[in-house]
């Protein structure tokens, strides 16, 4: 994947899904490793893994 701006980055950022932003991670990590960049993906990374997760957990949930 090409190296995006900062603005760039957060333009497309809430489009990607789980497994991109993961490979992006991966990538930033091996690569430039960028502070900023890395601290940006890893937030956005986390939100979406937590939603997933709590959609899984919740499942099981019984509803009052």
């Amino acid at each position: 994947m090409k190296k995006l701006s900062w603005r760039a980055l957060n333009d497309v950022l809430t489009q990607l899904t789980e497994d991109e932003l993961l490979m992006m991670l991966t990538e930033e990590r091996t690569g430039e490793r960028r502070a900023s960049v890395l601290q940006r993906l890893h937030q956005r990374y986390t939100m979406v893994r937590a939603a997933r997760e709590r959609i899984d957990i919740m499942k099981d949930a019984r509803q009052p």
